[in-house]
């Protein structure tokens, strides 16, 4: 398969695909390859051992197809793969490739979003227990004080369709009280789970005046733009004007019906085996 070296980016199923979005808006002539684990989806409860295995299984996937850059727009896979990734596997066997997360970008500006030096996290129990956010703030914004909470039945509630129904009112508002409740001067959100901007309406019902709610794909896109800038010679050998390809490991026709809600475009995907049977 030649894909004219793509960007490669990867989530545990759908939710990467708002980050996507966000890429191919700010990014729109660059080539892409997205990649959603779905047969092995959701990633959130998985210990790091496996989320690790399934990450580096997707990304190798990703570099056979040409890919010399790959983006996981995933913060459970960010959180517990990224930087054993970086560190352990490309100097050893791909030393001319890149993998980037969604976490240190996000960190980077997530507290210029904040006047009560206040921020809540929400994401999958992966990512609220890696402690990934708090620790990397700090590097940034040392005085901001950053509190969790991890919201385990959005993602499915998302992926059914059902967040914008009633029946999701009383997970959103669970969450939303059991975070507030640590800190009731925070004044900013960040939605640390790809899926989780496809709750925005929901959230706003029941969300207090004066807070804001962060989503990804924006900070993610531009600091990927940053980053080409300052790569030349990684952006000079991106290939330009294909349209994006997705694949899955899932079943590909209930990946096309669910993608098309967090891409709000149609999409037709190509199952691929070789994870799946794994």
């Amino acid at each position: 398969m030649n894909n004219s070296n793509a960007i490669g980016v990867f989530d545990s199923g759908y939710g990467g695909l708002t980050v996507f979005k966000s890429i191919i808006k700010e990014l729109p002539d660059y080539n892409y390859i997205y990649l959603g684990d779905n047969a092995r989806a959701p990633y959130g409860d998985h210990p790091y051992e496996i989320v690790y295995q399934y990450t580096l299984e997707c990304v190798e996937w990703l570099f056979a197809q040409g890919c010399s850059l790959v983006i996981l727009a995933c913060n459970t896979a960010s959180a517990k793969a990224l930087r054993s990734i970086q560190q352990k596997v490309l100097p050893v066997k791909y030393p001319n490739h890149r993998v980037l997360g969604v976490i240190r970008p996000t960190a980077e500006v997530i507290g210029n979003y904040t006047t009560s030096q206040t921020i809540g996290v929400m994401g999958t129990r992966g990512t609220i227990n890696s402690r990934s956010y708090p620790l990397e703030i700090e590097k940034f914004f040392p005085a901001v004080n950053v509190v969790q909470q991890s919201c385990p039945m959005w993602v499915p509630l998302i992926e059914n369709n059902e967040h914008l129904t009633p029946g999701a009112d009383h997970f959103v508002q669970k969450y939303l009280q059991e975070l507030l409740s640590q800190a009731p001067n925070l004044d900013c959100i960040l939605l640390a789970c790809t899926h989780y901007p496809l709750l925005v309406p929901k959230l706003l019902e029941f969300l207090p005046e004066g807070i804001q709610l962060v989503s990804q794909g924006e900070i993610v896109a531009s600091s990927l733009n940053t980053y080409l800038l300052n790569h030349p010679e990684i952006e000079a050998k991106l290939g330009r004007n294909e349209p994006p390809k997705f694949f899955t490991s899932g079943d590909a026709t209930v990946f096309n019906a669910r993608a098309s809600l967090f891409f709000e475009e149609n999409v037709a995907s190509t199952q691929i085996k070789a994870l799946q049977d794994r």
